[in-house]
């Protein structure tokens, strides 16, 4: 186990933005997070447990505590069935997948991040979500230092949501088991080769982002008003929902800037590393866009992105 300290944490983000660590772990087994875990406790330090960096945006002041990067990248196949480390990288995963004829993650081409990541915030698109794929997570709980399976079914699976969400450093993942189904190498290449063209032709990928900042809209909390005059954009994301860039366009957010940040002209529900932002300029734009949207359309929109202040 190598304790680092003082790390620069913006290396691990998609955004590139952040503070240092105090202390950074980089966790290539269960035996490694036992004892990361463990010294943080001797010392009373805060503990954050560190994915892909896709999803997050880490305050300017860093993490005054253990950052531990779960780095398990151990990929295998029996069968219809995958099994993959928390680390590996989504990317990884679905060519893991296309060499040995499987099919069931196409939606998901393009797709930033770590499976541990994606399970966590049940990732979803193209009307597909990790649950689907789920078979079983073991994981890692930090209080009684002692692993355990979790069934698919049992892994409380919302939208962009979980178990393991909810129980956020306390409850690691470590690794899943995938049940996929036969296909053909060709076919299974050229679905997933159509989500990441579209992911490249819609998403400002040309800066540093954090993805959808904010989550889609449940129709069910979208007042009679608002859902009548945006009904005809409506889509299913696995339910119906009203897009968050949608609104953030409608209320004329495109384009706003704070300090290094802006919100994308490209696609309005990602804000944009464009000039060395700061995690501040990030923030101002995020409380922008919920105030002006809740004043116009009477709607609150929630973060999908996970913020470390």
């Amino acid at each position: 186990m190598k304790i680092e300290e003082n790390t620069p944490l913006a290396k691990f983000t998609n955004y590139k933005i952040g503070g240092p660590a105090k202390y950074f772990l980089r966790a290539r087994n269960k035996k490694e997070i036992k004892e990361g875990i463990k010294w943080a406790e001797s010392k009373k330090l805060k503990v954050f447990i560190l994915g892909g960096g896709t999803n997050l945006l880490i305050s300017d002041r860093g993490f005054n505590g253990l950052v531990l990067k779960v780095d398990i990248k151990n990929l295998n196949a029996n069968g219809l069935r995958v099994r993959s480390g928390a680390g590996v990288e989504i990317k990884k995963l679905i060519n893991f997948a296309i060499k040995n004829r499987l099919s069931g993650l196409e939606w998901a081409g393009g797709l930033p991040g770590t499976l541990g990541g994606a399970i966590r915030g049940n990732a979803g698109a193209f009307r597909g979500e990790i649950k689907d794929n789920i078979e079983s997570v073991r994981s890692f709980n930090v209080k009684t230092l002692k692993a355990r399976i979790c069934l698919g079914r049992h892994c409380d699976f919302s939208y962009r949501n979980s178990f393991f969400k909810k129980h956020d450093n306390e409850e690691i993942i470590l690794n899943a088991v995938l049940k996929l189904k036969k296909g053909d190498p060709k076919m299974i290449r050229a679905t997933t080769q159509d989500k990441i063209n579209f992911r490249k032709n819609r998403h400002p990928l040309e800066y540093p982002n954090s993805g959808s900042v904010f989550k889609n809209v449940d129709i069910k909390r979208v007042p009679k008003k608002t859902l009548e005059k945006f009904n005809h954009l409506i889509k299913t994301d696995p339910f119906p929902v009203l897009p968050t860039a949608v609104l953030i366009s409608e209320a004329g957010l495109k384009g706003k800037r704070s300090g290094g940040a802006m919100i994308s002209t490209k696609h309005p529900n990602f804000i944009v590393n464009v000039n060395n932002a700061k995690a501040k300029d990030i923030l101002a734009l995020i409380k922008l866009a919920k105030a002006t949207i809740k004043r116009k359309f009477g709607v609150i929109i929630e973060e999908e992105v996970q913020i470390i202040r």
